[in-house]
C-alpha cells in the first residue's frame, strides 16, 4: 500500500537493540514463546505455557495476581530477574531482525523493527477495528510497567517488485544461517536473522518511506503505544513501537474470524429471542461439517452458528425492518452489511441486550476452544465467517473501522522471539 504525499510521510521503521532469550539458559526457545497475549485461552492456555518452561513469555504478557496492579508488578520484577540472570540478554548491535514462519504449505516473512507512531488520520498506519477501552488500559499498564514493548503486532503493506527494496533485502538476508531457528508445537518454524549492514537498512528505509500500512492484528497494542506516546513528551522511544511488517504481495496473509463466547446467555434464550426476526434452523454436526454449512450460508448473506447446546444452529436471513431500526446508516453499505456489525448492532444490543464487556462477552480465536467453553459455561457460542480481506482494505482506506475483533489475520508472530526495551 502506498500512500501519496513524499517520502518523508510514510513508514519508518528504525533498528533497535533487540532483547531475546539465551538459548543456553532456557530449556528451548520453542517452550519459552507464546501466541500473542489475546489468542491464549485462559486459564487453560496459560497454565500449559507455564507448565511448559518457568521462563515462558506468557510470565510477561498475561502475568497472574489478583489485582492489575499486582500483575503488573510482578511482570516487571520477572523482567528485571530475567535480564539480571542472563536469561534474556540485548544484542549489541540496532538492528531490524528478518522473521520467517514456515508449516507445510504456509511461508510468512516479514521486518521485525522499531516503528514511527502515527494518528490514524495521517494515513500512514491504517486501523480497521474499534478498540476496548479497558484492553488498552490494561496492556497500556503492563506496558509502563515493565518499559517494554514485549510483542510485536502484525502490520501488512503492499510491495512492488520483489526483487528490489526492502524485498530483495529479506530475501537475500534469509539466504543466510539464523540467528535462532525453533519449531513450535503448532508445527510451525520459526527463523530469525538480523539486518545491520547500513546498505541494507539503507534500502529498508527508502523503500518504506512512500508506503502505509494495515493494522493486520495488533489493534488494542497500537492503540496502547498511542496512548503512552502521549504520556511522555518526544522524542522518547515511546515514539516507537514494536512491529512486525509483511509485504502481502509477496506473502499473502490468512484471514479467519474471531468468535464470541456469550456467558451468560444460553443458547435457549438466544434462540427464543431470534424468533419473528431470523431464520433459524438446525444443522448436522460434527463442528467441522457445521461449520461449513455456516461457510455456504456466509456466500448468500449474514449467517451466525450457535451452539453450546450440544446441537448447531444456523442463524440467517434477517428480517430487513429489523436491520433498518438497529444498524446505523453513517457508514458504507459495506460495513452496514458485515455479520460483525450485524452482530453487535442487531443481536447484541437490539435482540438479546447483552453488554461488550469481559464479563459477557469472551472473545477466542479457536472454534473447538468457543464452542467447549460455551458448553462448560452453560453460554452460548456464536460463530462466524471470516470477512474477506479485499472489504477490510477497502474500509480502512476509506477511514471506516470495523466492529472490535472482526477478523485474525495470520499467522500471528509467535512472542518471545524478540523484545524492545526502552531503557
Amino acid at each position: 500500500m502506498t500512500t501519496p504525499g513524499n517520502a518523508d510521510h510514510g513508514l519508518r521503521l528504525l533498528p533497535f537493540h533487540g532483547l531475546r532469550y539465551v538459548p543456553e539458559r532456557v530449556g528451548s526457545l520453542a517452550a519459552v514463546t507464546s501466541p500473542p497475549y489475546d489468542v491464549v485461552v485462559r486459564p487453560d492456555g496459560v497454565d500449559h505455557l507455564e507448565s511448559a518452561d518457568p521462563h515462558n513469555i506468557v510470565r510477561l504478557i498475561l502475568p497472574q495476581a489478583g489485582t492489575p496492579a499486582a500483575r503488573n508488578d510482578q511482570a516487571a520484577r520477572t523482567l528485571r530477574t530475567w535480564i539480571a540472570e542472563g536469561v534474556l540478554g540485548t544484542d549489541p548491535e540496532p538492528a531490524l531482525y528478518v522473521y520467517e514462519q514456515r508449516r507445510a504449505g504456509v511461508l510468512q516473512r516479514g521486518l521485525i523493527g522499531a516503528l514511527a507512531l502515527s494518528p490514524a488520520d495521517a494515513g500512514i498506519v491504517l486501523p480497521h477495528e474499534d478498540v476496548m477501552p479497558d484492553v488498552v488500559a490494561d496492556r497500556a499498564g503492563l506496558m509502563r510497567a515493565t518499559s517494554a514493548n514485549l510483542e510485536p503486532l502484525l502490520l501488512t503493506y503492499r510491495g512492488d517488485d520483489p526483487g528490489t527494496g526492502a524485498a530483495a533485502v529479506v530475501e537475500r538476508t534469509a539466504g543466510r544461517a539464523p540467528l535462532l531457528s525453533t519449531t513450535t508445537e503448532d508445527g510451525f518454524q520459526h527463523r530469525l536473522w538480523a539486518i545491520t549492514d547500513p546498505d541494507d537498512l539503507a534500502t529498508v528505509t527508502a523503500d518504506l518511506g512512500h508506503r502505509q500500512a494495515l493494522i493486520a492484528d495488533g489493534h488494542h497494542r497500537w492503540a496502547t503505544y498511542l496512548r503512552l506516546q502521549k504520556e511522555h513528551a518526544s522524542p522518547t522511544p515511546w515514539d516507537f513501537g514494536l512491529v512486525l511488517l509483511v509485504d502481502t504481495a509477496r506473502y499473502p496473509l490468512q484471514v479467519r474470524a474471531i468468535h464470541r463466547m456469550l456467558r451468560r446467555l444460553p443458547v435457549a434464550d438466544a434462540l427464543a429471542a431470534l424468533d419473528g426476526h431470523f431464520r433459524v434452523r438446525t444443522v448436522d454436526g460434527p463442528l467441522p461439517l457445521a461449520v461449513e454449512a455456516l461457510a455456504d450460508a456466509a456466500e448468500r448473506g449474514n449467517a451466525f452458528l450457535l451452539t453450546g447446546d450440544g446441537r448447531f444452529h444456523l442463524v440467517t436471513d434477517p428480517d430487513q425492518a429489523l436491520l433498518d431500526r438497529t444498524v446505523r446508516r453513517d457508514r458504507p453499505e459495506a460495513w452496514r452489511r458485515l455479520d460483525a456489525t450485524v452482530l453487535h448492532e442487531t443481536l447484541l444490543d437490539g435482540l438479546w441486550n447483552v453488554p461488550d464487556t469481559p464479563e459477557h462477552i469472551t472473545y477466542i480465536h479457536d472454534t473447538p476452544s468457543t464452542v467447549a467453553m460455551a458448553e462448560r459455561h452453560n453460554g452460548t457460542a456464536v460463530l462466524l465467517h471470516p470477512v474477506r480481506e479485499e472489504v477490510v482494505r477497502d474500509l480502512a482506506r476509506q477511514g471506516v473501522t470495523m466492529p472490535r475483533k472482526s477478523t485474525s489475520f495470520g499467522p500471528k508472530p509467535a512472542t518471545g522471539l524478540v523484545l524492545r526495551g526502552m531503557v
